[in-house]
C-alpha cells in the first residue's frame, strides 16, 4: 500500500496554477505534472493556494495562554508586561507551562503554523520554563519544528544569575542565544551584554536572536552594537535583531548609516506588527507613533525581514489565535505596504523569510523539499492576507495532520439560495 499523497489543481505562491504535487517518503518528489499512482491519496485543491507552512520567527511560548494570571496588564505597556511576568514566574509549575504550550501548539497546527522560534526566560534559577519547553519540543517534533532561544528577560547583567543560567540552558540543549540590551541598567551594560552574548554564540556555533531596541527612545543604539559584534565575530547571516522599534523614532540621517551597517553584517530583522503597534507609543499624546520598525526601508536595502506573532493571550497581548496571516495583515497596514507587490511580499514575511532567518532545512515548495504545506481557501497570497481563510489541509512530511471544511455562507434572498465564498468576490486587478 503506497503512502504517496498527490495534491491536484493547486495554485502556488509564485503564480503558477493547475499544478500537481507528489509527496513521497516525506519529501516533495515532483511538482508540475504528476500521473495517477495506484493507491495514492489524492486531494483536489480546487485552484486554491498551496503554500509552504507558516513560520513564526518570534514567540514566547512559556507565557502563552496565561492571560489574567495573576492579573491583567492595565496600562498596556511593555514594562508593566515584564513586571507582570515577574509576578507570575514564582507561581509557575512545570506541568502548567507544558499544558499551555501544548494547547497553543494544537492551535498553531490548525492554522498551518509548523515552525516556531520561541524565547524562553532563563532568569528563574529553577529553569522551570526551559525544562518544560525542552520537553514540549520532543513531544511536538513530529508536527512542529520548535527552536528555543535562551532569553534573559530581566537583563543579562541586571539579573544577578542570568549569565550563569543562560549557559546552563544552552548546556541543556537550547538552540539560540538571546538577549535584551535595552533592559540593562545603562546603555554601556547593554552594549557589553551584546559583546558577551555574541561571543558565547560564536564559541558554541549557535544562532543569535536579540530583543533589540524595543523602545520608543530614538537614542537607543543597540542594533548598531549588534551589527558591530556580528561583524567582529564573523556571525554574518546568523543574527536576528527582533523588534527594532526605536528605528521608528530615530533621526533619518542616522538611520541611513545604521541600515548600511546592518546590511554589512547580514543581520535579519523580525518586527512583530501586532505587538509593536500595541505596546509602543503608550507615552505619546498626539500624534502617536506606530512603533514598528522601518520595514520598507530595511527590505529595500536587501535585509531579510520577517513578521513574528510574539504573543498570544499573555501579559503583553490579550488577543491572538496563532494565525500568522493576522501578523501579515497588520504588517500591510502599519508599514503601508498596500501595493500589489508589497502585499505579496508580506506573505513571504510569514513564510519563506522567517524560514531563512531560522535556517530551516528543506523548507519550501521545490522538488526535494520536505513535504510540508498548507492548502488555503484563497486563490493567491494577497487574497490569503485579505481573507485570513480556512486552512483546508495542513500537511507535514506528506501526511495530512489537520483539515477543515470550506467556509461558505448560503444566502436566502428573493427565493434564490446562493453560496458565498469570499475568494470569489475579488476583482481582477488592472495590469
Amino acid at each position: 500500500m503506497t503512502s504517496d499523497l498527490i495534491i491536484r489543481n493547486a495554485s502556488l505562491p509564485d503564480g503558477r496554477t493547475g499544478q500537481s504535487i507528489l509527496c513521497r517518503n516525506g519529501r516533495i518528489a515532483e511538482i508540475g505534472t504528476v500521473p495517477a499512482i495506484a493507491g495514492a491519496r489524492e486531494i483536489d485543491a480546487k485552484g486554491y493556494l498551496v503554500s509552504p507552512p507558516f513560520v513564526d520567527a518570534h514567540f514566547h511560548m512559556d507565557a502563552t495562554l496565561s492571560l489574567g494570571q495573576p492579573r491583567l496588564n492595565r496600562s498596556g505597556t511593555l514594562l508593566e508586561g515584564i513586571a507582570l511576568w515577574g509576578e507570575l514566574k514564582p507561581l509557575l509549575t512545570h506541568e502548567a507551562v507544558i499544558e499551555r504550550a501544548l494547547r497553543y501548539c494544537d492551535l498553531a497546527v490548525s492554522q498551518g503554523l509548523l515552525a516556531i522560534r520561541t524565547h524562553v526566560d532563563v532568569c528563574d534559577d529553577r529553569l522551570l520554563c526551559v525544562e518544560a519547553l525542552l520537553e514540549v519540543r520532543k513531544k511536538i517534533a513530529p508536527y512542529i519544528d520548535l527552536q528555543i532561544v535562551a532569553f534573559p528577560q530581566d537583563g543579562y547583567y541586571r539579573s544577578p544569575t542570568a549569565a550563569k543560567n543562560l549557559e546552563r540552558a544552552l548546556d541543556l540543549g537550547v538552540d539560540v542565544v538571546g538577549g535584551i540590551p535595552h533592559f540593562e541598567r545603562t546603555m554601556a551594560d547593554g552594549a557589553q551584554s551584546l559583546k558577551a552574548l555574541c561571543e558565547i554564540a560564536a564559541k558554541r556555533g549557535l544562532l543569535v536572536d536579540i530583543h533589540c531596541d524595543e523602545t520608543d527612545d530614538p537614542m537607543s543604539r543597540h542594533v548598531e552594537a549588534l551589527a558591530y559584534e556580528t561583524q567582529r565575530l564573523g556571525l554574518h547571516g546568523r543574527v536576528v535583531g527582533s523588534h527594532l522599534t526605536s528605528m521608528h523614532s530615530m533621526d533619518n540621517y542616522y538611520v541611513s548609516k545604521l541600515i548600511a551597517l546592518m546590511v554589512e553584517a547580514q543581520l535579519h530583522a523580525t518586527p512583530n506588527p501586532l505587538i509593536n503597534i500595541t505596546l509602543q507609543g503608550r507615552h505619546d499624546t498626539y500624534p502617536k507613533r506606530r512603533g514598528m520598525t522601518r520595514v520598507p526601508e530595511l527590505r529595500q536595502a536587501g535585509i531579510n525581514v520577517s513578521f513574528g506573532h510574539d504573543c498570544v493571550l499573555d501579559p503583553w497581548y490579550s488577543l491572538g489565535q496563532g494565525d500568522m496571516l493576522e501578523a501579515a495583515h497588520m504588517g500591510v497596514h502599519v508599514a503601508q505596504m498596500t501595493s500589489r507587490e508589497g502585499m505579496r511580499w508580506c506573505f513571504d514575511a510569514v513564510t519563506v523569510n522567517p524560514a531563512k532567518a531560522m535556517h530551516l532545512d528543506g523548507y519550501g515548495l521545490d522538488k526535494g523539499c520536505h513535504a510540508d504545506m498548507v492548502v488555503l481557501q484563497a486563490k493567491d497570497p494577497i487574497e490569503a492576507i485579505r481573507l485570513k481563510p480556512q486552512r483546508l489541509f495542513v500537511i507535514k512530511r506528506g501526511k495530512v495532520i489537520a483539515e477543515a471544511p470550506e467556509r461558505l455562507s448560503t444566502l436566502h434572498l428573493d427565493g434564490r439560495p446562493k453560496s458565498v465564498n469570499g475568494a470569489d468576490y475579488a476583482p481582477k486587478p488592472a495590469s
